[in-house]
């Protein structure tokens, strides 16, 4: 949400933010980026930022057992 759909494009000097993201995903972490945000940016869904809908977005938090965190 918000700024977070721009995950891709964080250049950091300590971090390697799409690094870090690949990585999240590749053990099973999910990103959902909202269509909204995306949109407001002029930027497309990827595979590290699919665009998801409030519908899916709320069906996460309803479902999870563990943290959530929207940024």
């Amino acid at each position: 949400m918000n700024k977070g759909v721009e995950i891709e494009d964080i250049k950091n000097e300590k971090y390697n933010v799409k690094e870090q993201a690949d990585l999240f995903i590749e053990n099973k972490g999910q990103i959902l980026a909202c269509g909204t945000c995306l949109k407001s940016r002029q930027k497309q869904s990827s595979n590290v930022c699919p665009i998801s809908t409030m519908t899916e977005l709320l069906k996460l938090v309803e479902e999870s057992d563990k943290i959530l965190s929207f940024g």
